[in-house]
């Protein structure tokens, strides 16, 4: 057959497919719908076959029979009658191979009467067996027989029972039969495909025969029609009316070509951005409806959302008629018609998800669609549908619709993302007339395809740029971060499985915090290692997949940007900012056709052939539609000449197209682009020359470098800064994480500034690996040793790939040590290094300008950074941990063996055993985050298991941060008050030698207060007793502070614990309301507040026993006390009567019931054997005071540490 050569030719179609009943095998059940003979035979399926294919076969793309015939009719053959509803319908499909090439197929479904009366003859036979089957399962009882009878004289038994089964007979009824047309095509034109099938059909179903036989226009799509280049707009004709489709430049997005409106239509914006993020995470997905159109409209839609990412299949479109879901299945389920969706666990929110769906829900407005969707049956809905942007604001001009435009849709006050997109607008001050676009002011537009289809591109394209504006935005810097593969291509890809190809860790610590959650899931899916996979394949720009090109230049751009205005390092949201120059660029493709194809006409046929039946779809004549033009070589010589001269045309008209103003734009942007390119020349000029040049240029880095550095400042100290009036209150609340990941930034472009030579990805890190390998080579008396040892701890952290991650690692490890400033000063301090690697005009050569950079970095030794510790949390660290004990009371015989457990604000180690009179040691463990407690304890074994601990330290090996955890008790039965275990509460100590050594004019820094532990000596009786002013001063000062810690922003709250448990805690405070006025014990015995907390709890269950009960109130506080004493005593850890105590103390605290245990043990008779008389627990007004402070308490959500609370279940 002729179709061209093995390649394809560019033509728009490849095949014309005509699907329907073979009357020749006549009525066969479909076995892949499943057993459906429980169902009438109107109702059940039957096998549909291939009638014709034109042409016969195309080499470049054979002809899969099976494949197109079951997704052309999926349901096979369906049967009618005159009474059932027989409306075309459209849907479309896609075919892939295994080598992941796709075709696209295109269907419409019609019914024609059939003519065959043996298969309306079957099809009555059916019925016959249906009936009678059905008359076997349910027969009737004997008295209803009579009845029957009566009324047979009507139609006779067997029609009425007919007509209660969607009946057909023969010889009332007119049967009708399911065909399909069918166009497969290269590319995914939808809408093309869709008019061109519905114009043949209409062709067949009008009484006027059209212009040229069928087979003239099946002929110009199959051979004469071409596939349109990128960036060019097509025209040819159908039946009855001109057909346009346009295709995106190899700059812009892929072709698309469905309608998005019909998705956020049926699902609304909050569903379709949830079944977004589940198909970017690739949970499994499936698609529910009874329309094949609308499950591939919404599956084609996420895909094309998804750019530039590669959909992965996992999505099941279902149109069966019922449905079961197992109940273990962790997938997403949206049932497309029922505007309902159901989201698997554990889902996490997309970033900035409320200001995504702000910046679409505007855009839909302005199309006049509401962002929940259309509710069908809805007459609000339907009239939105209908309702234009310029109406609603031209009304509002008149008076006609009060306040904003949003109060005006009765649909959208129910709907709580709604209402929190209302209550953002307010808040950031934005006027919604701004946001919406007024379409209608296109009306001067000359568009050759209609003005419906015309803003159904429109708004196709606007919504998928603010898709992947998040992508550009979110990835703009991933390229960094790609983990080039050392050896050649071949084994790479040999060894692909083993290999990472992204630095995960790194990327991941540059990212706001609420990100993370999404982010470090998508990081693991197949899609995101695809694309990084193809990235990695991809060197040079020719062989570069045609997506990543596009992703690419579009990052390049937004990086290009930030340069001059840096917004890339921030979590505020950026809207979109490319809609107008895609649209502008669809919308002239629209208005100048670049190509109208040869027009249908008369094919060389026989007379007589042509001829046509109104309602039925002909059968076509094969032997003009099999052969297509290929012998007229000179079509096909001039087509891609035609298609040049085109381009080079429409290049020169769209220079003349300009206005004076753009083209001095492009023209001022060449120069510049020039001006960049030239810019190394400048070492070959005089020094002045060069210091004018670059003084601009310094001046800008160091002037950002200042503003930044304040703004870090600003943020970290907070609300004390703005209140010392270095800040707005706006300025703070911005990610810690990105302002460091932009001070990053800045570092790579100041270092990156004059380079002789770049070598790797980051000009830091390459700096740094040169001046330790020149130390190693000729050792010198200098101070940067340590920076020798951090450099060798970040690369040897595995979770950090690649030179970018490693400078950024190591940046963040200094800040956090108070060292960046002083390392890179040594660093720049050996200048022979220095001018090796960089020109004379660089930023690090200009002596002034870098004096001034260090200075600023010195301030951030002002604040306490945590930012390597809090982000690289997966990392394993070496803590060294030592135990002092006292040197007066032998230490040395102590004989148990004893144990600790450090915890964290990330985690805690477990139970670590400590060798027999090993006081130092050294173990390994995931990153614990900054620590907060130590619970040390012993097993009692031996004859002297007494151990009296002064306090415990622990170092971070890789920060160097040191915590010291006050003890002073002892640990031991019989000893003090008999604890084999106790919770030691830590606080960060400041490095001493860091102050001493700091050479900067600025006052040293405030040392944290060492801890004095609440029980100094051996004896609590030896505490310093305080009289009641200063017990109530404590009381409202630990009060205070925890009321302080949560009304400040989460991120600069401190450590809860040392609030609660610390030197000045609410434990100590309520310790020494209770040991005032306590009755002094008899010689050699220790009384403890827990032996007086224990009495009281017996006096009240004897009470409840009893049943004498004062009143309901008194009675639960009563409860509830001994409820937790008695599980504070069966608690299996062993810690002391002071250990519970405290324990009582935390869990009060986190159930609000403080303030009630106070009033029930003021008035409990226990009280009055164990206090002096002047004690404040019997002075009313006193405990009345201290109720009230503690009822400020209430209304804050305590949560504990997991270590205050081990081993009880309240």
């Amino acid at each position: 057959m002729s179709g061209g050569g093995s390649s394809a030719p560019g033509r728009f179609a490849d095949y014309f497919v005509i699907c329907g009943l073979d009357t020749e095998t006549g009525l066969e059940p479909d076995e892949l719908s499943g057993e459906n003979f429980e169902q009438t035979p109107l109702r059940r399926t039957f096998k549909s076959k291939v009638l014709a294919r034109y042409p016969e076969n195309v080499e470049w793309n054979p002809f899969d029979q099976d494949a197109v015939g079951m997704l052309c009719m999926p349901k096979g053959l369906a049967f009618k009658t005159q009474a059932d509803s027989r409306d075309p319908q459209f849907h479309s499909f896609i075919i892939t191979r295994e080598d992941g090439s796709r075709t696209f197929g295109f269907s419409l479904t019609f019914y024609e009467e059939v003519t065959s009366k043996q298969i309306c003859s079957a099809m009555q036979t059916l019925y016959h067996m249906h009936n009678a089957e059905y008359d076997i399962l349910h027969i009737p009882p004997t008295n209803d027989k009579e009845s029957c009878s009566s009324i047979e004289d009507c139609n006779g038994t067997s029609v009425s029972k007919l007509q209660r089964f969607n009946s057909y007979d023969i010889s009332r009824d007119t049967l009708y039969v399911s065909k399909c047309i069918c166009l497969i095509t290269p590319m995914s034109f939808m809408k093309a495909c869709k008019k061109v099938l519905e114009q043949l059909h209409q062709a067949v179903t009008s009484p006027q025969p059209p212009p040229l036989p069928l087979e003239s226009y099946i002929y110009n799509i199959l051979y004469e029609v071409p596939l349109p280049p990128a960036g060019r707009s097509l025209k040819f004709s159908g039946v009855y009316g001109p057909i346009i489709c346009q295709r995106p430049s190899t700059s812009e997005l892929p072709l698309f070509d469905f309608p998005v409106k019909e998705v956020f239509e049926l699902l609304g914006v909050e569903n379709v951005v949830q079944l977004f993020t589940c198909a970017l995470l690739e949970f499994q997905i499936l698609l529910y409806s009874q329309h094949y159109q609308r499950l591939m409209t919404v599956a084609e839609t996420i895909t094309a959302l998804m750019f530039p990412f590669q959909w992965q299949p996992y999505m099941f479109p279902s149109c069966q008629s019922k449905l079961e879901l197992p109940q273990e299945a962790n997938l997403c389920f949206v049932d497309v018609d029922n505007h309902f969706i159901e989201l698997p666990e554990d889902l996490p929110q997309f970033p900035n998800k409320l200001e995504f769906i702000q910046e679409i829900s505007e855009i839909l407005m302005a199309f006049g669609i509401p962002p929940e969707g259309n509710l069908h049956c809805n007459e609000s809905a339907s009239k939105m549908k209908n309702l234009r942007a310029c109406d609603i604001v031209s009304d509002k001009r008149n008076g006609n619709i009060a306040g904003s435009p949003l109060n005006s849709y009765e649909l959208l006050k129910e709907n709580e993302t709604i209402a929190r997109l209302q209550a953002l607008v307010k808040r950031t001050g934005v006027s919604l007339e701004k946001v919406i676009k007024l379409f209608c002011s296109n009306k001067d537009l000359k568009v050759q395809c209609g003005e419906e289809e015309f803003r159904v591109y429109q708004l196709n394209i606007q919504i998928r740029e603010v898709f992947a504006n998040r992508f550009t935005q979110m990835f703009a810097d991933y390229e960094v971060f790609v983990i080039q593969p050392s050896q050649d291509k071949e084994s790479w890809f040999t060894n692909r499985e083993q290999m990472q190809n992204f630095d995960k860790a790194s990327f991941l610590s540059d990212q706001p915090e609420p990100y993370l959650p999404f982010l470090s899931r998508f990081l693991e899916t197949q899609m995101f290692a695809s694309f990084i996979d193809n990235k990695i394949m991809c060197h040079d720009e020719d062989d570069k997949d045609p997506v990543l090109r596009v992703f690419d230049s579009r990052v390049d751009k937004i990086r290009l940007l930030n340069v001059r205005t840096p917004t890339l390092r921030t979590s505020m949201y950026q809207k979109c900012t490319t809609i107008d120059e895609a649209e502008k660029a669809i919308e002239l493709r629209l208005v100048k056709i670049d190509h109208t194809a040869v027009h249908p006409h008369l094919l060389d046929m026989k007379i007589g052939q042509g001829k046509y039946e109104l309602g039925f779809f002909p059968k076509l004549q094969s032997d003009v539609l099999s052969i297509g033009p290929a012998s007229n070589k000179w079509t096909k010589r001039n087509a891609p000449a035609q298609w040049r001269r085109k381009d080079r045309q429409k290049q020169h008209t769209e220079h003349l197209r300009l206005d004076n103003d753009q083209r001095e734009k492009y023209i001022q942007e060449a120069r510049n682009l020039g001006s960049t390119i030239r810019q190394p020349k400048l070492s070959n000029l005089s020094p002045s020359v060069i210091a004018q040049t670059n003084w601009k240029f310094v001046e800008g880095l160091l002037k950002e470098c200042r503003n930044k550095t304040k703004r870090m400042l600003v943020e970290k100290m907070g609300r004390e800064a703005v209140e010392l009036g270095h800040g707005e209150v706006n300025i703070t609340g911005v990610e810690e994480n990105t302002l460091i990941a932009s001070l990053c930034d800045l570092l790579e472009r100041i270092w990156s500034h004059g380079l002789q030579v770049k070598q790797g990805k980051s000009a830091l890190w390459s700096h740094l690996l040169h001046f330790q390998e020149n130390r190693q080579r000729k050792p010198t008396s200098g101070s940067f040793s340590t920076s020798g040892n951090i450099d060798l701890h970040i690369q040897n952290i595995g979770e950090i790939k690649t030179d970018v991650g490693k400078a950024r690692a190591w940046v963040r490890l200094s800040m956090e040590k108070k060292l960046l400033s002083r390392h890179l000063k040594q660093l720049l301090s050996d200048l022979e290094l220095t001018k090796k690697l960089y020109k004379r005009y660089a930023f690090l050569r200009c002596d002034d300008e870098k004096e001034q950079f260090l200075y600023h970095l010195l301030s951030f030794n002002a604040v306490d950074y945590f930012c390597f510790t809090n982000v690289f949390t997966t990392i394993l660290i070496p803590y060294h941990i030592m135990i002092v004990p006292s040197k007066k009371l032998g230490g040395s015989m102590f004989t148990a063996n004893p144990w600790i457990c450090i915890s964290g604000e990330l985690s805690e180690t477990g139970v670590l055993q400590i060798p027999r009179n090993i006081l130092e040691m050294t173990f390994e463990c995931q990153n614990l985050g900054k620590l907060t407690t130590v619970q040390i304890g012993h097993d009692n074994s031996g004859l002297y298991a007494k151990w009296l601990v002064e306090y415990v330290m622990v170092r971070n090996e890789i920060t160097g941060h040191t915590y010291k955890f006050p003890c002073g008790r002892w640990l031991g039965k019989g000893m003090d008050d008999g604890s084999l275990e106790r919770i030691l509460v830590g606080e960060l100590l400041t490095s001493h030698t860091e102050a001493d050594e700091r050479q900067c004019r600025t006052p040293p820094l405030q040392q944290s207060p060492s801890m004095i532990r609440r029980f100094v000596t051996i004896s609590p009786n030896n505490k310093p007793k305080l009289n009641t002013g200063q017990i109530q001063e404590a009381i409202g000062e630990a009060v205070n502070g925890i009321v302080k810690h949560f009304h400040k922003p989460e991120k600069e709250r401190g450590s809860l614990t040392l609030l609660l448990c610390g030197e000045s805690g609410l434990v100590s405070a309520l310790e020494q309301v209770f040991q005032h006025g306590f009755k002094s014990p008899r010689l050699f015995k220790n009384v403890f507040i827990w032996d007086f907390l224990e009495k009281a709890q017996i006096h009240y269950e004897t009470l409840d026993q009893n049943e004498i009960v004062p009143e309901e109130n008194w009675q639960t506080r009563a409860r509830s006390f001994c409820r937790f004493v008695t599980a504070i005593n069966n608690t299996p850890r062993n810690i002391g009567k002071d250990g519970k105590f405290q324990m009582l103390v935390c869990l009060g605290a986190r159930d609000h019931l403080l303030h009630h245990w106070i009033a029930l043990l003021a008035d409990c008779p226990i009280t009055a054997q164990m206090y002096e008389d002047i004690a404040l627990i019997k002075d009313h007004t006193l405990v009345n005071s201290l109720i009230r402070v503690l009822q400020t308490l209430q209304e804050f959500n305590i949560t504990l540490e997991a270590s205050l609370v081990k081993g009880i279940d309240i």
